[in-house]
């Protein structure tokens, strides 16, 4: 009998960590880069599984690029994103991005992906298939449940279009649209600064393409448009940011892959 015990024990402290749930004030966490910009993410999300929301401070507002999941507050529990007028941009409209946009009072997404924004469901989302408990290292505080998952509405108050520019006052980006991961996905270029908000379209990662409403032509298109963007550095949706260089080999590796295909 005992040797079973020490068997199962294992399992069961695997079992007992795997329930854990997290307090709502420890759920996020944030990391300053420069160019005013700050990174807030859900630290207890599977990092493959894990949104970048990015924070970036102008001298008339400020801009809120993506949401994470929404599974706790983040005006509440973040007070960065609510100590002065802002804008909270969708670069496209899947779970890990939008959870929380419905906090904000001025809301921007790419026309083509404002319908999901307003009215948005699991399917579209793509909360079916991925939210399951297996993408968190501990849960949400409760009420969450994986199984009951889904996004609040949040209808726009601004429909972005391609070139169209979002000013903070001091600073400006340009909307860059990027189909391909989806039909409404969005860069944001800072030319002062050379920075990039890549969305979910390029990241240091695994990429995925074949989303229900992936395009396969497309998203070459936009990967082929982005390297002529003189790029210095790159935020995007998801894994850490990084370098012009890297920016440019990784957008070459992968049309040199396509073109192998």
């Amino acid at each position: 009998m005992l040797s079973m015990l020490v068997i199962l024990s294992p399992f069961l402290q695997f079992k007992a960590k795997f329930v854990e749930r997290i307090a709502p004030d420890k759920w996020y966490a944030l990391k300053r880069h420069a160019d005013d910009v700050t990174h807030i993410f859900e630290p207890f999300i599977k990092e493959f599984y894990r949104c970048n929301v990015w924070h970036v401070r102008g001298r008339d507002r400020d801009m809120l690029v993506d949401s994470g999941m929404g599974v706790v507050s983040l005006r509440e529990w973040v007070p960065l994103v609510s100590e002065r007028d802002l804008v909270a941009v969708a670069s496209h409209t899947h779970f890990d991005h939008i959870g929380c946009h419905h906090e904000f009072e001025c809301r921007a997404v790419h026309s083509a992906e404002a319908d999901i924004l307003s009215t948005p469901t699991r399917a579209s989302t793509l909360a079916d298939p991925y939210v399951t408990d297996d993408i968190f290292e501990a849960l949400p505080p409760e009420p969450f449940c994986s199984k009951c998952y889904n996004v609040k509405n949040a209808p726009a108050t601004r429909l972005l279009e391609d070139g169209e520019v979002i000013d903070l006052g001091d600073r400006t980006f340009e909307v860059i649209h990027t189909p391909g991961h989806s039909p409404g996905g969005i860069a944001l270029f800072e030319a002062k600064t050379e920075t990039l908000f890549s969305g979910d379209i390029l990241y240091d990662g695994p990429l995925i393409e074949d989303t229900y409403h992936a395009n396969a032509a497309d998203y070459i298109a936009s990967m082929e448009r982005l390297l002529r963007i003189p790029v210095r550095v790159a935020h995007g949706g998801h894994f850490p940011s990084f370098s012009g260089d890297r920016y440019r080999l990784l957008i070459k590796r992968w049309l040199n892959e396509k073109q192998k295909n």
